[in-house]
């Protein structure tokens, strides 16, 4: 009896990112983002009739954008999904009843000091109010930084909260982006909360890391591979767009730090709002060893209205991506109310009462 051969197969191999040592670079890419629109169209080629629509849209929110991701842009598309997210528009002036300065409820949860409890067993700290990109749907647009973040003075107060208060087992570091702060600072962070020893997790949120992804240096790998507790780098990605090589070879070394790496994306109308476009982004996330994780329905943020997408619909998108991808790769549908003890898990994932909260 004869036995085929059985060869072995071999995924191919990740090529390793080559980390800066010295934690400068991705502070001067920051100094050298895109800040005016005239810049942006020019680096993106836009014709005069395009620059007539844009070039003079003023609003209340500062354009910031990195260079590294206008070069993913596509040049010349004014409905390219990364440059949608970041360009200024008109629409963002209207007064659209609903739509709040405070959409989450974080002005009714705040303890001072930038530390924010919505939720058992969670603390959040708002660690800064710099961020590497203003994106246009940003929940925080209109937060009062300037009084309500735990920086250099106030954070030993927010920690001291956070020691006080044993049923906390989870900091979520926020801003703006922690991950804009300096390694310096993060370690310092990362100090005191090895110290407090009920605090078993520490949950990054970053944008960043998608944005400007040589934020992630050796510094920054070396303070996850440091740390007492587990490490969970939440990524908001929106599309697959945004994922090239060199995002996916920084996030690799996180995760050969020994993060956990889940993606939180936001449904946005002409970004991501179609079933082809959540399943590649998906796909692409898990490719580069990311889980995804939530896709939240907006905020809903005075400015940020036209990028709303129906309930109905956001149930039905994910509906279809849940009748063409294994289970683990569909994002749970929620929606974050002010008020609520924990967000509401909508559509497919939600069971037989059609919703829950979790």
């Amino acid at each position: 009896m004869h036995h085929a051969k059985v060869e072995t197969l071999r995924a191919p191999a990740r090529k390793r990112a080559s980390l800066s040592q010295t934690g400068h670079g991705w502070q001067q890419a920051m100094r050298e983002s895109v800040t005016d629109i005239e810049t942006l169209l020019d680096l993106l080629a836009f014709d005069e009739s395009a620059r007539g629509v844009f070039a003079h849209v003023h609003t209340g929110f500062p354009l910031r954008v990195p260079r590294s991701y206008v070069a993913r842009m596509r040049p010349g598309d004014v409905n390219d999904p990364l440059l949608r997210q970041v360009l200024p528009v008109e629409a963002e002036n209207a007064d659209v009843p609903g739509f709040s300065m405070d959409a989450v409820g974080d002005h009714a949860s705040a303890l001072g000091d930038g530390v924010l409890h919505k939720y058992h067993g969670r603390a959040l700290l708002v660690t800064t109010g710099a961020c590497a990109v203003h994106c246009r749907y940003c929940f925080r647009r209109h937060f009062d930084y300037a009084n309500q973040h735990a920086g250099a003075r106030q954070g030993d107060t927010a920690l001291a909260h956070i020691a006080a208060d044993t049923s906390i087992n989870e900091v979520i570091l926020s801003g703006g982006d922690p991950l804009s702060l300096s390694n310096a600072r993060l370690e310092a962070l990362g100090e005191a909360l090895d110290a407090i020893e009920h605090v078993t997790r520490i949950r990054i949120h970053t944008r960043t890391a998608v944005v400007l992804p040589e934020r992630i240096d050796a510094g920054l790998v070396n303070w996850v591979s440091q740390r007492r507790q587990q490490v969970v780098i939440v990524i908001h990605a929106n599309h697959a767009q945004e994922l090239d090589d060199e995002v996916a070879m920084r996030l690799a070394a996180l995760r050969e730090a020994g993060a956990t790496l889940l993606n939180q994306a936001v449904l946005l109308k002409n970004v991501n709002d179609d079933v082809d476009t959540l399943i590649e982004l998906s796909e692409r996330l898990f490719a580069v060893g990311v889980m995804p994780y939530y896709l939240h329905m907006l905020d809903r943020v005075a400015g940020s209205a036209h990028f709303e997408v129906a309930e109905t619909r956001a149930r039905a998108l994910v509906d279809r991506v849940a009748a063409r991808l294994p289970g683990y790769l569909v994002p749970r549908l929620a929606r974050e109310n002010a008020g609520d003890a924990a967000k509401q898990v909508l559509g497919h994932d939600a069971g037989p009462s059609g919703a829950h909260t979790r």
